[in-house]
């Protein structure tokens, strides 16, 4: 019996052998080509030991409905989204379930160009095909499989935005929690440009050591313990497909992913002037602050990638970032790059002649709650709560619910697969968010 669950607003995502199988899978490539209408679909994996019949069973289906499949191999998702632009693909497949644990698999799909394809724009098509048997007629012709090693040219375009490092005494030495993970394959574009002491760099899709996802600080303790050993400039922590990068400075501290976000715009702007830069509503003012300093264009945007490439798109911008660690560059397709973050981060490090820490401390002027998940029976009774609690601010609903005070604010979102409510609050003094995070709270909470 199919589950039309797996079908979710952003991928397709499963359990292994339960509700995601090789039969699964060839359904959706059917309905993949039937939908898309691609004729060259390129199709990466990652280091699961089921990504590899999942593969075999997907080819099958994109094959048999008359489109030819490049097979990348193990890549990174960063990578796919580049080989879908630079070999003219009309579609992408990623296999990857991300951070989630070892028994869960899934499928992120993109047209053209790595346009991805979520929920709203055919992602609940194709569920609907494949619930439904209802494909395209086949052609007489049946697709090709053919291999492409994508990491050279992926390489290439992340080390030409590396700076010279010849004068400034060789490059960084830098601590790398790769998780067993994918982070192994984009890394490997940071050859001769960082001096990389790894961490867990061993393929291995049962994650041994610690879950892949750099949001858990107890994902990060193992860097930090390695940072503070002595001796790297910074740490880098990649999540399970490499598409989500977390820093840490060179005391072993974690850097919040929007202090980043506002360092790399900074450094694009410098090389764009007057360029637009997006960042997730859930950031911090600084991310704003720095933007406009830099003499950038802000723009807010609402979270998850899709929206967030397509408003880069709509409005050409040259960066844009998410609280969750996902840094969008113009130069891949308006898509993440964790290597390239990477760079970017080590230039400024270089250049400067200053620490990390030093170099973030100037964007830490606020104080933040964190994401904070409530469990709630009734969705739109805590916003009309919320709504009626706090009728004086500057109020949005781009997405979920933004109340903004001169000296506060906070974004409430629903889940799109839980029963939860996730608030995001800032405030100018630890003392005023802390107030204000359990005020808020505890409206929510009834």
């Amino acid at each position: 019996m199919l589950d039309p669950g797996i079908f979710r607003a952003y991928d397709i995502r499963g359990i292994y052998g339960h509700n995601l199988n090789a039969d699964v899978a060839y359904r959706i490539g059917r309905a993949f080509v039937s939908f898309v209408g691609c004729r060259r679909v390129v199709v990466g994996r990652d280091m699961r030991p089921h990504s590899k019949p999942l593969f075999d069973a997907l080819s099958r289906g994109l094959t048999d409905q008359g489109a030819d499949v490049v097979d990348l191999g193990l890549c990174s998702t960063p990578m796919s989204y580049f080989a879908n632009g630079l070999l003219g693909a009309d579609g992408g497949i990623m296999i990857t379930a991300s951070h989630n644990t070892a028994e869960w698999n899934g499928l992120k799909l993109s047209r053209a160009s790595a346009v991805p394809i979520s929920g709203d724009t055919g992602i609940d098509d194709i569920r609907d095909i494949v619930m439904s048997d209802r494909f395209a007629r086949r052609g007489a012709r049946r697709g090709t499989v053919t291999s492409h090693d994508i990491a050279p040219e992926y390489a290439a375009m992340v080390r030409s935005h590396a700076e010279p490092v010849g004068e400034r005494g060789g490059p960084l030495r830098v601590a790398a929690d790769f998780a067993n993970a994918m982070g192994v394959v984009e890394a490997r574009a940071l050859e001769g440009i960082l001096d990389i002491d790894p961490l867990y760099d061993e393929l291995d899709g049962s994650f041994p050591n610690h879950e892949a996802n750099p949001l858990k600080a107890e994902a990060m303790a193992d860097l930090q313990a390695m940072v503070r050993g002595g001796g790297h400039d910074l740490g880098i922590a990649f999540d399970g497909d490499a598409d989500r990068v977390g820093f840490v400075d060179e005391r072993g501290g974690i850097v919040p992913n929007d202090m980043t976000a506002a360092l790399i715009g900074s450094a694009i702007l410098a090389k764009n002037p007057g360029g637009r830069v997006l960042y997730d509503l859930r950031s911090s003012w600084a991310v704003r602050e720095s933007i406009e300093e830099a003499g950038g264009k802000a723009g807010i945007s609402r979270v998850g990638h899709a929206f967030i490439k397509r408003q880069m798109r709509d409005e050409d911008a040259v960066f844009a970032s998410e609280l969750s660690g996902h840094y969008y560059f113009r130069e891949n397709l308006y898509c993440e790059s964790s290597a390239l973050a990477a760079v970017l981060v080590a230039n400024m490090v270089r250049r400067e002649g200053k620490p990390l820490s030093e170099l973030i401390a100037p964007f830490r002027r606020y104080h933040a709650s964190g994401e904070i998940n409530s469990t709630v029976a009734d969705l739109d009774a805590v916003f009309e709560r919320l709504l009626r609690a706090f009728p004086d601010g500057r109020q949005h609903t781009l997405d979920g619910l933004s109340v903004e005070y001169d000296d506060w604010w906070f974004n409430v979102r629903p889940s799109n697969t839980e029963p939860l409510v996730r608030l995001n609050l800032e405030a100018r003094t630890r003392r005023e968010m802390e107030r204000r995070r359990d005020e808020v709270l505890g409206i929510i909470r009834g």
